[in-house]
């Protein structure tokens, strides 16, 4: 059985999160009379995007956004998407626009996302935005290494001068995660489908994030002792959700790990209503920046 201690709590550090994130819907609507606003927008019927989306409404109502669902039609037209992502860009009470990946295959989703506004890309995939977190000056960023980064902090881990190793190089966990660690002063490591004896990079982590979608790909024997770790990955089987690292025997051997679910997911939807936040502000000229 697992040390409680060593568990982080990602729904309880997401409670806290929305805490904050409500008072300062409800000062920033009370100074400027702007109430937050978010857009989704959903193509298809996926059921995980359908659910993520259904998390993210349910978070925004609980902190005072408004959101909005546009669900469209898997059918719908590269231009007729683009169309949309334009008027919300117009909308002054929509700050921030959320494009729920993937989208069919039809459809240009780099197109998409870079047709989004950088101040109303809370989602942290425009250009603009991954320019701006290379060169350290960090506002709009992917919501997941944000949650983890924010995790780190609020768990006293020590960062600078750290061994981390990043497991998957998506563009919306894995590169933005190193990026930020970077910045941080982290000795950062890349891994992925093609490197070449993972242990080797593994087993010298001190910080560990995983996000592949590969079912237990980290065993005991590929950490070290005392490792923190940070899963982000999830697959689906028979029913039951597993995370890409084998929690049961590799959480004898860190000093904090994240469980799936209740780890990672929680705090990027938490993450996700922090950049709203900030989105609006930028709108009613009160520029901020988390990660200062």
């Amino acid at each position: 059985m697992t040390d409680e201690s060593k568990i982080i709590d990602g729904r309880g550090l997401a409670k806290k999160i929305e805490e904050r994130v409500k008072y300062e819907v409800e000062g920033l609507k009370k100074s400027t009379g702007v109430v937050p606003g978010l857009a989704t927008i959903l193509v298809g019927d996926d059921p995980a995007s359908n659910m993520y989306v259904r998390l993210k409404h349910k978070a925004c109502d609980r902190v005072g956004i408004n959101a909005e669902d546009h669900k469209l039609d898997a059918s719908i037209s590269h231009q007729e998407l683009l169309a949309l992502i334009e008027s919300l860009n117009l909308r002054e009470d929509i700050h921030g626009i959320l494009l729920q990946l993937p989208l069919p295959s039809h459809l240009d989703a780099q197109e998409a996302m870079q047709t989004i506004i950088p101040t109303k890309d809370v989602d942290g995939f425009h250009p603009c935005n991954v320019g701006k977190l290379l060169i350290g000056d960090e506002q709009l960023v992917p919501c997941t290494p944000a949650g983890i980064i924010k995790a780190l902090e609020e768990y006293g881990v020590e960062i600078e001068g750290k061994n981390a190793v990043v497991v998957g190089h998506s563009n919306v966990v894995g590169k933005p995660m190193a990026a930020m660690l970077l910045n941080r002063n982290a000795t950062v490591s890349i891994c992925h489908v093609y490197t070449d004896d993972l242990k080797r990079y593994t087993k010298e982590a001190d910080i560990l994030i995983v996000a592949t979608g590969v079912k237990h790909l980290i065993k005991a024997d590929m950490v070290k002792d005392g490792v923190v770790i940070f899963d982000a990955g999830i697959t689906e089987e028979d029913g039951k959700v597993y995370g890409d690292v084998d929690f049961e025997n590799v959480s004898k051997k860190a000093s904090l790990i994240t469980p799936v679910p209740g780890g990672v997911g929680p705090m990027t939807i938490a993450t996700l209503l922090t950049h709203v936040v900030i989105a609006a502000k930028h709108f009613a000229g009160q520029r901020t920046h988390l990660y200062k």
